[in-house]
């Protein structure tokens, strides 16, 4: 077969392996031939329900077990749900990263926290440079978001080319840099674009999200409403560019700056070192400062705003902060839109802060680092894509953007909505989901990677539902015979002292039934202890209807 009819039977392969179906861990596999490169590697912030878990991360396996393909990795910007998970993955496999400057800077200082940084090739790409990793060309192209240095992606491939626009807003008017390329788009257009995958966060928001600009006219006003009072200003780490207008506003107003938060104190110091932000001199001022100026000539630009337990704001609401107490005189800004699913913990730190006298202004000081619907349109416009692959953003979010590539008169059958884990085949010729390759969650609790199942949550849910009850026993398992014992332990399922007719009557019940099993010649330890879990949860279930997580513990007594 020549070369040229090979080319031609090969299609490219578009996998999904999270990202989808939610908001974070977004990481898409591409595929042709011999050739995988990887965009983006985020993580996602644990559900309610998973208990005691700091984070989540997508599952490799498709990638590790096609490692010798595996081309490197590409990321289109800095934000968690984007490279949160690098670190993770990078102690799997070793695999080179290219990134835009701010992008590198921020995994980098992630990487180092790792001990990965000498061992990881990276290359940071300029706008409108590309690189070649196998099979594929992959160009940079400059567009605006909540984060500096954001980038959508052509992707060449001898199938065809792919626009991945990364999370993404039109923004003619950005605080830094230039706005979105928009030329280029259009130029890629023309030259025939295979599929684009569109950023769908606000696809069912009408109109044109606005500049990030008008959030610092907001600011003006306020520091201008509020000039007698402490301000003190809750936001992203990662948006820069809010951070600068913050910073412009304060200085404006003849106050002294505070930065609070691991995280924001880490980007600004990556900013700074990148130019990628003004601070006039002597605006920053260390938080033990504070104390030499008047509250009214300070600001505080921390983090928290999405009610982070862990979290500046969250510690200062919940007098847990050791260095400010936030009162009566202060006027706290939430410079920020709960993301889906925090709306709990946002709404109760803003009561802690409006009971201890503060005021709360959270309307009209946020834009949003996605496109709306216009400004949607206006990409597939330029791209003019045969296929539409709406990414990024919940069922519902992709959903509105299929309604908006049928407007635009893209045929139905050439919309693909995929679930994580789809492989999408596609040529000029046709695109169809061909199969299906693992994915899911690997759940992060502390140093522990993966070793926390879903039966160790289930474990957990149990626990925190209806508590534990621990039965020690010992056996002379040779003379077969009960030597210490049955002694009852609760946790967290009944108050001991108020139930103590309980809890002997328990006693009770395991002696029995342990020596009844042992008088029928019942000594495998597995055995005893199924008797007596499933004699006590019945027994428990009638008394209380709780179902306590039970523990027996046998010991060897044998002398």
């Amino acid at each position: 077969m020549s070369n040229n009819q090979k080319e031609n039977t090969s299609k490219l392969q578009i996998i999904p392996l999270g990202g989808l179906e939610q908001i974070g861990m977004n990481i898409t596999a591409f595929r042709y031939e011999d050739s995988i490169i990887v965009v983006d590697c985020g993580l996602a912030f644990p559900e309610e329900d998973m208990l005691g878990i700091d984070l989540v991360i997508p599952d490799i396996t498709y990638l590790q077990d096609n490692i010798d393909l595996v081309k490197g990795m590409v990321i289109t910007h800095g934000h968690e749900d984007h490279i949160g998970a690098i670190p993770y993955v990078l102690h799997e496999m070793n695999i080179p990263l290219y990134a835009t400057r701010l992008t590198m800077g921020i995994i980098e200082r992630k990487l180092e926290e790792h001990n990965l940084l000498n061992n990881t090739r990276r290359k940071v790409v300029k706008f409108g440079q590309s690189i070649n990793l196998g099979q594929f060309r992959i160009e940079f192209i400059r567009t605006n978001h909540s984060i500096v240095d954001a980038a959508a992606l052509a992707i060449y491939s001898p199938a065809g080319i792919v626009v991945h626009t990364g999370d993404f807003k039109v923004d003619y008017t950005p605080v830094y840099g230039d706005p979105i390329d928009l030329q280029r788009f259009g130029e890629i257009g023309k030259k025939g674009v295979l599929a684009l995958m569109c950023d769908s966060t606000n696809a069912e928001r009408p109109g044109f999200t606005a500049s990030e600009r008008t959030v610092g006219r907001a600011f003006d006003n306020l520091f201008d409403e509020h000039q007698n009072n402490r301000i003190i200003i809750a936001t992203f780490a990662s948006n820069v560019d809010r951070v600068q207008q913050i910073i412009n506003t304060a200085y404006k107003f003849g106050r002294k700056v505070v930065v609070e938060g691991r995280s924001m104190v880490n980007i600004i110091d990556i900013a700074q070192k990148l130019e990628c932000i003004q601070i006039p001199d002597n605006t920053l001022i260390d938080i033990d400062e504070l104390k030499n100026y008047p509250d009214n000539k300070t600001v505080i630009i921390t983090t928290g705003s999405q009610g982070e337990s862990m979290a500046a704001l969250s510690r200062m609401a919940s007098n847990q902060h050791k260095k400010i107490s936030v009162g009566v005189g202060d006027t706290v800004i939430f410079s920020s839109n709960p993301i889906p699913g925090n709306e709990k913990a946002v709404t109760n730190i803003i009561n802690e802060l409006l009971q201890k006298g503060a005021e709360v202004i959270f309307q009209d000081v946020h834009v949003s680092g996605h496109a709306c619907q216009e400004d949607i349109k206006l990409i597939y416009t330029l791209v003019r894509p045969k296929y539409a692959v709406p990414v990024h953003g919940e069922y519902r979010h992709l959903i509105a953007q299929k309604n908006i590539a049928l407007d635009l008169g893209i045929p139905k059958d050439n919309i693909f909505i995929l679930h994580s884990g789809e492989v999408l085949e596609l040529d000029d010729n046709g695109a169809e989901v061909t199969g299906k390759v693992p994915v899911g969650a690997i759940l992060v609790d502390g140093l522990g990677v993966g070793d926390v199942g879903n039966k160790v949550l289930r474990d957990r849910q149990h626990l925190a539902e209806d508590g534990i009850v621990i039965v020690v026993f010992g056996i002379d398992k040779e003379n077969q015979m009960l030597t210490s014992g049955p002694s009852v332990v609760s946790r967290g399922f009944v108050y001991v002292k108020e139930s103590d007719k309980l809890i002997e009557d328990v006693t009770d019940l395991v002696l029995d039934e342990v020596t009844e099993a042992l008088d029928k010649g019942i000594t495998d330890w597995g055995k005893l202890k199924k008797i007596v879990m499933e004699t006590l949860s019945d027994y428990l279930w009638k008394k209380t209807k709780r179902r306590p997580m039970i523990l027996p513990i046998i010991m060897d007594d044998h002398a």
